[in-house]
């Protein structure tokens, strides 16, 4: 049985009527969601539709222009990006990437690299890690102040099949262990519908949510994402042609999404 922390139903984040500009455009308007201890959301969209943008708000990386943001007291938050550079001229083993800025210790490194699958690394080079162990080291990364929210900006991007389904089996693992939460964003449609609590569906605004199986199978949500397209795969195939201003999906009764 998954290990649930005592604060199961608590809501670690809460966001109410947020707006992020960038460069002057408008990315994310009208942002009302929360995400509770130990659940699993994801948010899927199209490209440019402001999925990053929502998380690095979430970190902090971002300042909103206007909305509130809050998140539980001593929150911690370990964030897994959708790539990060190294210099592969730069000669730096796993472990000493894993102390990089604050010092860790070897037990801690070597438990969080245990943890994220990658426990035979610690004297490899970064530089010569395959796409699936630089990733379960950055996991490592994030794993290392013991997380009560995880999220992960598209982490598998770049991942062959096996190796995005072998990658997201540890991360269930890591979510059974700690009882944490998990948001992330991904575009792996059986990742979505087979590990998520919730889907939002994101385009600069949450334009459709609720339980996968719920969003896979109501109508409403169906006829906004195109005639051709049914069910799950409609989710994953959205165009987000729609008017918006005509969006009555937050009203379907099956409707779990994002609680204001």
């Amino acid at each position: 049985m998954p290990k649930l922390p005592e604060s199961r139903g608590m809501s670690l984040i809460s966001l109410h009527d947020l707006s992020v500009s960038l460069g002057g455009q408008t990315v994310l308007h009208s942002i009302d969601l929360t995400l509770d201890a130990g659940e699993i959301v994801t948010i899927v969209g199209p490209n440019g539709s402001g999925k990053s943008t929502l998380l690095r708000a979430i970190i902090g990386a971002v300042a909103p222009n206007s909305g509130q943001l809050k998140r539980a007291p001593g929150l911690r938050i370990g964030y897994v990006p959708q790539k990060l550079h190294i210099d592969p001229t730069l000669p730096i083993t796993v472990r000493r990437f894993l102390s990089l800025p604050d010092p860790v210790s070897a037990p801690q490194a070597q438990a969080a690299l245990e943890r994220a699958g990658a426990g035979a690394l610690s004297t490899r080079q970064m530089a010569g890690l395959s796409g699936g162990q630089f990733q379960r080291v950055l996991l490592a990364r994030a794993l290392l102040c013991n997380p009560q929210l995880l999220i992960l900006d598209e982490a598998t991007q770049g991942l062959d099949q096996p190796g995005s389904a072998a990658f997201y089996e540890t991360i269930k693992g890591v979510r059974q262990e700690l009882g944490c939460a998990v948001m992330m964003v991904s575009h792996e449609l059986h990742v979505v519908m087979a590990a998520s609590d919730r889907v939002i569906c994101l385009n600069g605004h949450v334009c459709c949510h609720g339980a996968p199986e719920h969003v896979a199978s109501a109508p409403e949500y169906r006829a906004l994402f195109g005639s051709g397209t049914h069910g799950a795969l409609a989710l994953y195939r959205h165009e987000h042609d729609h008017d918006h201003s005509h969006d009555h999906s937050h009203d379907h009764p099956h409707d779990h999404g994002p609680r204001q």
